[in-house]
Parts: structure tokens; sequence; C-alpha cells
């Protein structure tokens, strides 16, 4: 693997435990790991000038639907809340096919990548009866055209709507089908060493679309595999509502009921959790993705983050789904953060240091890994580079830790590396890809799936 020098960075913000911002100095990638950080002048085959570059760790998205990128800006769902946007979306959401997972996988992940984020977790549970199989297969093969580090989880649904559940008969699959699944991508996709660029989660739906004995078989399968777990949970009052008529509990007792708290499980939106609920999580080590342009949209609510934080709750940012956001663009995600929380929190509200900490260290947390989300030699080569002496960013350069939140950067990064490999340069995908004919080929899918 080629080596990378990039010289005289202007300023390199580690995220390590000490939170050092360097300048001036110089960082040297080999072999996809950060082999040098200082001020010697090291060798290699590919030189960049970093004069007036700053250098973040690439951000970890942790949780999104990379298939609905195909249903962004709908006209007729814009000003729904999640549960009739969601019987609205499942009738469009019927009609994907293994080449629109492709396609839309690449599009989601090539926009991702566009703005710094590096490690893409995402939650396919969309499996229509008639092409259910290897969905999730087209996932990883899109991921490895674009070279994105990659967490899959087989997602599912096992309720349907003659058992009271909300998507429709035809997008849900018995217990087997899905373990059987879950099982043959865990033993064929899941890489556990440190470096690696494919893992495995499993992750059933939400309350309103699983049955108790789906959550519980899989929470077995997943321990067994030593796969982590992950689910959609008090994303609105309306599941709370689901939760107590049908269970009599409310979700995160329901959760915790079937096996499904501790340190290798991490829920999506934690939106409606009360105070004994966070101190449970934080006691057990459970995690929360914080999703908040999806929240913001969906008129969910505001997560509790600043008493997450307090509590040490395991936290990591999120894009969420594209059709709840509608975008796939982390660097947004951190701007909309920080502005939705100083508005509701005011002096209270998380810093834009700590929201930089949760879409970097932080999802490492929650994906349990510690060889990506900082800056520090013999960490993996994952990072991106914003020049900052472009015309937008005059005045902006005072705080390198807070700019991405405080000011936002609404321009495709310079350069984005993932594993010692240049994959975004001057805001274009680099490799395998043709950015354009990808766009292409996949607006011409978006047309086939709506006018269905």
């Amino acid at each position: 693997m080629k080596s990378i020098l990039i010289q005289n960075i202007k300023a390199i913000v580690t995220l390590d435990k000490e939170d050092r911002v360097l300048e001036g100095q110089h960082l040297l990638i080999e072999d996809g790991r950060i082999a040098y950080l200082g001020t010697e002048q090291r060798n290699a085959e590919t030189v960049i000038d970093g004069k007036g570059l700053f250098a973040y760790p690439g951000l970890i998205n942790t949780h999104h639907h990379l298939y609905q990128t195909f249903t962004r800006n709908l006209p007729q769902v814009q000003n729904m809340e999640l549960f009739p946007w969601l019987k609205t979306l499942y009738e469009i959401w019927r009609g994907l096919t293994p080449e629109m997972i492709y396609y839309s996988s690449l599009v989601g992940m090539a926009e991702l990548l566009k703005y710094g984020c590096t490690t893409c977790f995402d939650q396919h549970y969309v499996f229509p009866r008639a092409r259910a199989k290897h969905l999730i297969d087209h996932q990883f093969a899109a991921a490895t055209d674009l070279g994105i580090r990659f967490h899959a989880a087989r997602g599912s649904m096992a309720r349907g709507r003659s058992d009271g559940g909300l998507p429709p008969d035809d997008l849900v699959q018995t217990v087997d089908e899905i373990l059987a699944d879950s099982q043959r991508l865990i033993e064929e996709y899941h890489d556990p060493k440190p470096g690696a660029m494919r893992q495995v989660a499993l992750a059933p739906c939400s309350p309103f679309s699983v049955s108790g004995e789906l959550m519980r078989e899989t929470a077995l399968l997943a321990r067994s595999k030593k796969v982590r777990l992950h689910t959609h949970l008090a994303e609105t009052k309306d599941e709370e509502e689901y939760c107590l008529q049908q269970f009599g509990l409310r979700p995160l007792a329901y959760m915790d009921s079937l096996g499904w708290l501790g340190s290798d499980v991490w829920y999506a939106h934690g939106i409606h959790f009360d105070d004994t609920e966070l101190e449970l999580l934080a006691a057990t080590q459970t995690g929360v993705a914080h999703c908040p342009s999806s929240n913001q949209k969906l008129a969910s609510g505001v997560a509790k983050i600043p008493r997450m934080l307090e509590l040490d709750v395991p936290l990591g940012l999120a894009v969420d789904g594209s059709a709840s956001n509608d975008g796939s663009n982390m660097l947004q995600e951190l701007r909309s953060a920080y502005l939705m929380h100083r508005l509701h929190y005011s002096s209270t509200a998380p810093s834009a240091y700590q929201l930089l900490q949760l879409a970097t260290r932080g999802g490492a947390r929650l994906l349990g890994r510690d060889d990506i989300g900082s800056l520090e030699v013999g960490k993996a080569a994952d990072l991106f580079l914003i020049n900052m002496e472009k015309i937008e960013y005059v005045g902006a350069q005072f705080d390198p830790r807070a700019v991405l939140s405080t000011v936002g950067i609404a321009r495709p990064v310079d350069y984005t590396i993932v594993n010692g490999r240049i994959v975004v340069k001057d805001g274009r995908i680099e490799g395998l890809i043709d950015e354009d004919k990808v766009a292409e080929v996949a607006n011409k899918l978006v047309r086939q799936l709506n006018e269905r």
C-alpha cells in the first residue's frame, strides 16, 4: 500500500485523549495506518501540501438507511410524523430491487465520503418478499467499490399489519428466515480484526415491526457470534404509546425484558427516555445514536444529550435515513446538532467540540472499535482535510475544534482518506467510481421506483 505524507498542516485536530491540536506538523501514512505525527521531515510516495489545511479524524456515522436515498424530497411526506410517514413510504419501498440497493448505497456512501465520513453504519431492514435474497451483499459490494469502511446491520421486520405491526405483510419475514440470513452474513463478511473494512451487526427494526421472539433470538445469535446489536428506540411518543398498549411496558423496559441492554447494544434516537432510564443506560453502558436532523424533520423531539453526556451514556452522531434528513452529510449533522441544542438548552447545550467528539471517538465507541476515531500513531489512517484559506472561511480560523459546528462546512471536503487511500480529492470521488455515471444511472432507478 502506498505511503502518503501530508506536510506542514495548518492544524491537526487529533481527538486524542489529550484533545491536542497540532499546528504546522506533518502526518505520515504507511500501510493504511498513521505512522508518524510531528515536525521531522519524512519521505513518502505521495506528498500533499498541508498549507492552509485543517485535518480531522474521519467522521463515523452510527445510524443510516441508505436505500432511502431514492425517496428524498417527496412532497407527500414532507409534513408527516413518523408513523404516517412510514406507512406512506412502505408502499414505495415495496418496489426496491437489488440494483436499487447497490446504487442507493453507492450514492449515500459517496455523499458521506465527500463530507468527511469514513465509516458508515447502515441498518437495512426492508426485504420485499419476491426479491429478499442477498440485498446486503450488494451494499458490501458498493462499499468495496467506493473504499469506505462499512458496518452493515442485518435489519429485519417480522410483525406485519395482519399481526398488529406497521409494515405491509409482504415486507416481513419469518424468524427462521431472518436468523439464517443473519448467520450467513456474519460468517461471510464480519471481520473482527483491527483495521477491518467490513463488519456486521444484527438490528431488528423496532418494537412496532418485530416480535419479542425475534428480539430474543437475535440477541442470542449476536452474542454467540460476538457481534453488536442495534434497533430504533424511544423515537416518538407514538412508539411509547404502542409499547404500553401492546406490552404493558415503556420501550426501554420492554427491551430490558428481552435481554437488550449492555455495552454491545446501542439504540437509534433515544429521545423520550426519562431520568431513571438514562441512569439505566449509563449503568449498563447501552449506547444511543443521536440523529438531530431527522428528529427535527419528523418533529420527533430533542434528545437529552446534555444529561447523557453528564452520565457518560455512550453516544454517537448519525444522519439517519436519507428520506428523513434528506441527506447523507455528517458535517451538516454537526451544525444541525449544534444549533438545535443551543436553541433548546442554551448555556447547558453540548459544546461544538463535544459534538465533534460524538461524531468521531463516540462513534468508534458505539461500534466497539478502538482503531478509528482519532488521529494517533498506530490508528487507522481515516481522515479528511479542509482548505481553510477559501473565501467562505475568512474569519473562521480561530478555533479548529469548533468550526465544523459553529460555522459549518457547506461544500465537499478537499481530501478524504480511508485506510490510507485517497477516496476524495478536490471534492470529487476518486478511484473505481465515475461520479457522474453513477448519478445518471441512479436517477433512472429513482424514477422507476417512484413510478411504481
